[in-house]
């Protein structure tokens, strides 16, 4: 996937009163010292209501006979200027479970069904910056199936997305190498790989 026509032409300072998605503010907390101080950082303004979390990524294993494979996309993010190569991922609807929406995002944006299997805690992008957060819902993709055959997205009109998937064995390796080709990596896929590699090289034993 080249970047081809997307790019950035230009940048300036958005006000709070323009921003659709998110905002900048100033907080002003008593530390652990007693002493008053500020910050300032971004917040997410699409959070539904009665909801803990933004939104959801998903890891999606394909069992196939040359091995596990997981599922990756390639899409081209303005704030880098670059093509990222992340996990699928989404934003939550209002009265949505962290499953449902990993289910329907992956159907979505790549066209796969799946059932999902495990949720982890509520995690946090960048604490110091932001207060974004989801949950890694962890799916399983059933490759017998005539909808995982014949691939479907759903897409949205800005929304351009290249699916891939590479053996879960080289992931680490496949990092490395596209960063070096220029890529931008998403830091949950990355930390994801960086902990498979860990796990290999310390040679930790699944549980089930």
């Amino acid at each position: 996937m080249s970047q081809g026509k997307a790019r950035v032409i230009s940048t300036e300072l958005l006000p709070n009163s323009e921003a659709e998605w998110k905002r900048l503010v100033k907080t002003t907390y008593i530390g652990q010292d007693g002493v008053t101080r500020t910050w300032e950082h971004a917040e997410r303004t699409t959070r539904p209501e009665g909801s803990a979390f933004d939104g959801v990524s998903v890891v999606a294993i394909l069992e196939k006979d040359t091995g596990r494979e997981i599922l990756l996309e390639k899409q081209y993010r303005p704030p880098l200027d670059k093509i990222c190569i992340e996990l699928p991922a989404g934003l939550v609807d209002k009265g949505e479970t962290a499953e449902q929406a990993a289910v329907r995002e992956l159907k979505e944006e790549t066209g796969y069904v799946a059932q999902a299997l495990t949720t982890s805690p509520i995690m946090f992008n960048d604490p110091g910056f932001c207060n974004t957060n989801f949950k890694l819902v962890e799916v399983s993709v059933d490759m017998s199936l005539p909808e995982n055959q014949n691939l479907k997205p759903e897409l949205e009109e800005n929304e351009f997305i290249e699916v891939f998937h590479v053996k879960l064995d080289d992931l680490w390796d496949e990092c490395v190498r596209w960063e070096a080709q220029g890529y931008a990596l998403d830091a949950r896929l990355a930390s994801f790989a960086k902990g498979i590699q860990i796990a290999q090289k310390f040679g930790l034993a699944s549980r089930p």
